[in-house]
């Protein structure tokens, strides 16, 4: 209904689209074009300008300013004209999709040159059109009908190995030395390397300065991090989250165990920016320190959408730190922005899923900068962490049950089998660090340290046995399959229509796109106010920025009832869920409040108790962490606006005050059983 709405609309005569092109549109792609230069550093001014002359300065400084003006603009227009003096105080009181979309397209006018979206999302991702998926973004390496297409065969006559295509692909748990796999995996040729090349291609990523290694998923990529970098000498490790981090989390905990000290940047209130004088500190360099540490860092909050400037990578490597770039959450093109020869962060870590809409199957990537792959230490924990060999289903077959370990699933555990082995790791003590309690007497202590030093050059000795014995399967490898290296490669037929309709549409088509969609979503979601309350209060409170140019593609929000009492998120997800809305909740943390809010921390802030066990002695730990739990909505480069409209159409149902109670008896009729909410 929606794409058929949105054709005739933008289907102006070819006197229209002249006019258009010659008045508007020379005016919008003029401004676009200063802005565009800019886009991945639009926070701060751009790299690369320090070797610029003093004219191109001056032409730097201008350029910025006119940026700056130009966002300014862009929220004030935004904000006067959307809903202009209008609330919203019944969910059957809002204007229908049409009605929203004719005013949504004149207040947007570039949305109309992202048609080509639209016409992608419906010829090769038709199950969009009934689901709308908010709860994750990213890459998507193939497109729902690619993944659905049949191959004719039968049982007599299979089909021929060049008909095997890539959406039917598995992954392969292996155990293998972290530098051994930056240093030999790029020998592999064939169905894992084809994936391989693509992904490097597509983000940019040079071969020649980056190796990759394949993990399960994200998690997994940052405890290889957490087990392998010398946090022994170099103690720092500073995070930059604004939200709880399952992945994060797990490498903190790895790092803490090995004697990290762990910081993490703090974020203002309300706008939830980092404080920059507190980052500065953290990152400077103090002359008692001839090494610092390990920052990760992420280009953008998945959870409030704030953007970070790339500066501050720059900046740390300038004090001699190593940095993570955690590119999970960069849209599909937003890597194109980062000048990876300018910035040259130490290890990136991006995740890759099958198909956008469904189960998030697939896998992470682990790029490790070859000039710094030395840092990193053995560790035989390391090995037992989810480094994985991607390979086409099917010819898992040909090898005996007990010798495979396979999942299809993007954010799976750890098979039970390496989860015993790691165990048994814990209790022996084999890691690359000792494990318990320190020894009492200096006896036992320069005994334990003979025994470990002696270990360590055990362990040496077995990484360089690993390399050598690696280094020859490789030769031998390349020597079997040189005389039909071609036929093979050949009969690798790797098609990722995904990054394709990435690539087609660029990134300023993908950011325009998503900056309307995200800013109309903002606005309307705020012009939802309870009926007959005395202080007029509001349905949705958003928290990080409002109506931005430069804002990310994500909303982290809560529904409150006329009381003014918070709508529990997971409540709100659950609900969404049944309007097959798919949303996502999270946690934010690190908040500090400015003397000018401090009177709001009491009311904003809360308070949620959680139970670690610690390994080394099995005690729990409680961590009380302030922050506050929301209701996330991420949206990816196939989002269109009906998207945004029926999410904004279900939380305005919230506005009647029996909602929720309305919902759990409308499902005990339907399946003649009370379901929790």
């Amino acid at each position: 209904m929606f794409f058929s709405i949105h054709k005739f609309l933008f289907q102006p005569s070819k006197t229209q689209r002249k006019e258009t092109k010659d008045s508007k549109g020379e005016e919008k792609n003029e401004a676009e074009e200063k802005l565009s230069p800019c886009l991945g550093c639009l926070n701060g001014p751009c790299l690369g300008h320090d070797e610029h002359t003093n004219s191109k300065h001056r032409v730097a400084a201008i350029n910025v300013t006119s940026a700056r003006a130009a966002r300014s603009d862009f929220a004030k227009f935004t904000t006067s004209t959307l809903f202009s003096n209008s609330h919203f105080t019944n969910h059957e009181s809002i204007p229908s999709l049409l009605d929203s979309f004719f005013h949504f397209a004149e207040a947007f006018p570039l949305y109309h040159e992202t048609q080509l979206a639209d016409d992608i999302r419906e010829s090769e991702y038709g199950h969009l059109a009934d689901h709308v998926c908010l709860d994750y973004s990213g890459v998507n390496l193939f497109s729902h009908a690619q993944m659905n297409q049949s191959i004719a065969t039968s049982s007599s006559s299979p089909p021929p190995p060049s008909a095997w295509r890539p959406p039917f692909f598995s992954i392969s748990y292996k155990s293998a030395s972290l530098k051994s796999e930056v240093k030999y995996g790029e020998k592999d040729s064939g169905f894992e390397f084809a994936i391989r090349k693509r992904i490097m291609s597509f983000l940019k990523i040079s071969g020649e300065d980056y190796g990759i290694v394949c993990t399960a998923n994200r998690t997994a990529a940052f405890r290889l991090l957490g087990e392998t970098y010398p946090f022994q000498s170099n103690k720092r490790l500073l995070t930059v989250y604004d939200y709880e981090s399952e992945a994060v989390s797990a490498m903190v905990e790895s790092a803490e165990k090995r004697g990290a000290k762990v910081m993490s940047a703090s974020f203002s209130w309300p706008g939830m920016r980092i404080q920059t004088a507190k980052m500065k500190k953290m990152l400077s360099k103090r002359k008692t320190e001839k090494k610092r540490g390990l920052l990760v860092f992420p280009h953008m909050s998945r959870m409030t959408g704030v953007r970070y400037p790339y500066l501050w990578m720059k900046l740390a490597r300038e004090n001699g730190w190593h940095v993570i770039l955690d590119a999970c959450t960069l849209g599909p093109k937003d890597m194109d922005t980062l000048g990876i020869t300018l910035i040259q962060p130490d290890f990136i870590i991006c995740s890759f899923f099958k198909v956008f809409g469904e189960n998030p199957a697939g896998f992470a990537a682990l790029f490790i900068k070859k000039s710094s792959k030395e840092v990193l230490q053995t560790s035989i924990l390391a090995r037992s962490i989810g480094m994985v060999s991607i390979v086409r289903a099917g010819k898992l077959s040909d090898l005996p049950e007990e010798e495979v370990d396979t999942t299809s699933s993007f954010s799976g555990p750890i098979p039970s089998n390496s989860k015993q082995k790691q165990s048994e790791i814990y209790e022996e003590g084999e890691t690359s660090e000792p494990v318990g309690p320190p020894v009492s007497t200096e006896a036992e202590e320069e005994e334990d340290k003979e025994q470990q030093e002696a270990y360590e050059d055990k362990e040496e000795k077995e990484e360089e046995e690993e390399e050598e014995l690696s280094s020859e399967i490789a030769e031998v490898l390349r020597k079997t399959t040189k005389h039909n290296s071609e036929e093979i490669e050949n009969q690798v037929e790797v098609e990722f229509n995904g990054l394709d309709h990435a690539d087609s549409l660029g990134l300023r088509v993908i950011h325009n796109r998503l900056r309307c969609i995200t800013n109309w979503l903002v606005i309307a979601l705020t012009k939802l106010q309870h009926p007959h309350s005395e202080n007029g209060n509001s349905l949705v409170k958003i928290y990080g920025p409002r109506v931005k140019f430069d804002r990310g593609p994500a909303l982290a929000f809560n529904v409150f009832d006329w009381k003014g009492e918070k709508v529990n998120p997971v409540l709100v997800q659950k609900l969404a869920d049944r309007s097959n809305i798919s949303l996502s909740c999270g946690f934010l943390q690190k908040i500090e409040f400015l003397e000018k809010y401090e009177h709001l921390k009491d009311t904003v802030l809360e308070e949620r108790v959680l139970e670690n066990t610690i390994v080394s002695d099995n005690k729990k730990k409680e961590d009380h962490n302030l922050g506050i739990a929301v209701v996330n909505a991420s949206f990816g480069y196939l989002a269109n606006f009906e998207d945004a409209y029926r999410l904004w159409a279900f939380v305005a149902k919230f506005l009647d005050a029996d909602f929720v109670e309305k919902e759990r008896w409308r499902y005990v009729a339907l399946n003649q059983k009370m379901i929790e909410l």
